[in-house]
């Protein structure tokens, strides 16, 4: 928490949001930023809000300076959950209501905060229908953070096939108390297409594509 490198990072996501005191989340986001740079591809957020997770790790790995070609993808409704979207097992525990007022609008806030890094690309709308606009062929970093199982399991469908052996997905609410419905959710297709899930006791889920 204390080495200057990653301080820095923290504090950068600090300044696109607040301090959610998530220090071991973030850690979690740069390891698997900075070994995903190893490998040829662009990055994707699905889920990013004010750009918290990817202000740090953008940060982190210095990415005006390292990024080559890459681009980072930014997906968001940048206003929250649709609530369409959000399935029974997820309203009976209270999952619109959790969020309720938690997501304001922030499209414009958000593209300001990123205006110091290069070759950033923000697609608004939900997913699945935003899917098609994200131009990436090859994935090598991918962070997904929509609080509900639907989405989620569209994007992880819809990008594994461009995710690169070696590629890194971190799944943001996997592991975290609550949120059983996604947890299922992507177990279910990762049997179906062949991916298994590290829980970690951050609360995240970790994968990385081995072929």
């Amino acid at each position: 928490m204390t080495a200057p490198k990653f301080a820095r990072a923290y504090a950068r996501a600090v300044q696109a949001d607040k301090d959610h005191n998530i220090h071991w989340r973030t850690h979690i986001l740069t390891w698997a930023a900075t070994n995903a740079m190893k490998i040829p591809g662009d990055f994707v957020e699905c889920g990013v809000n004010r750009g918290e997770a990817s202000s740090a790790i953008m940060t982190y790995i210095d990415w005006n300076a390292t990024h080559g070609e890459r681009k980072y993808y930014l997906m968001d409704t940048f206003q929250g959950l649709v609530p369409e979207l959000v399935n029974d097992a997820e309203r009976a525990i209270g999952r619109l209501d959790m969020f309720d007022g938690a997501y304001p609008e922030c499209y414009e806030q958000t593209k300001k905060n990123f205006e110091e890094f290069d070759d950033v690309v923000m697609i608004r709308g939900p997913i699945p229908d935003t899917l098609p606009q994200n131009k990436a062929d090859q994935i090598a970093f991918m962070h997904i953070d929509m609080n509900c199982a639907a989405p989620e399991v569209a994007a992880m469908r819809y990008f594994w096939p461009k995710v690169q052996r070696g590629g890194i997905i971190v799944l943001d609410d996997y592991a975290y108390h609550g949120y059983q419905p996604q947890k299922d959710a992507m177990d279910a297709l990762g049997r179906e297409i062949g991916f298994m899930v590290a829980s970690l006791p951050t609360g995240q889920g970790l994968v990385v594509k081995s072929f």
